[in-house]
């Protein structure tokens, strides 16, 4: 790799460091093309991504960003996830990714500038992804007003149903 390849690719992961709400890093060594290939499918899915780069280049382009807390583990064989929109999906997939395949050892990962290990990254996979968090607030949103009306409806009912049987009570005892 030349220099104007190694500053261009420090730019470009300089630039991804900034736009990434998440990143983990982990160690991939042992791991197959193929089986990378499909960690990169399912991080792609969660708008997420991989990248694989020299231990040197990360360091510089990790420096003076949130993530620089994480240069320390820029050694050996190293793999870093970036995520986008929100650290739950990259974080589960990550996770189901090392269930099936060993090899893959997170390191830590960090969130709104808070390192994590890698035991807290798996504890952050078990949390419901913000589209599951939105679909619980918006149930309960709308369970609210459900029962504020027919609360508001009991009271006339019940109204009704005394009088029916005051009514019914009265019918019996003329009989």
């Amino acid at each position: 790799m030349n220099r104007e390849s190694k500053v261009q690719k420090v730019g470009e992961l300089q630039q991804t460091f900034s736009r990434a709400k998440f990143a983990a890093v982990a160690d991939y060594q042992g791991l197959k093309v193929t089986e990378l290939e499909k960690l990169r499918i399912s991080l792609r899915q969660q708008n997420a991504q991989l990248q694989v780069a020299k231990n040197t280049l990360l360091k510089i382009a990790a420096k003076d960003t949130a993530y620089e807390g994480l240069q320390q583990d820029f050694s050996g064989t190293t793999v870093v996830a970036f995520g986008f929109e929100e650290p739950v999906g990259p974080a589960k997939a990550l996770a189901e990714f090392t269930k099936n395949f060993e090899k893959l050892k997170i390191r830590s990962a960090m969130f709104e500038g808070q390192r994590m290990s890698a035991e807290q990254m798996i504890a952050l996979s078990k949390l419901p992804s913000k589209e599951q968090l939105l679909g619980q607030l918006c149930g309960v949103l709308a369970a609210v007003p459900t029962k504020l009306v027919r609360t508001f409806n009991a009271a006339p009912s019940n109204l009704v149903y005394a009088l029916q049987a005051i009514k019914e009570q009265k019918e019996q005892q003329e009989n």
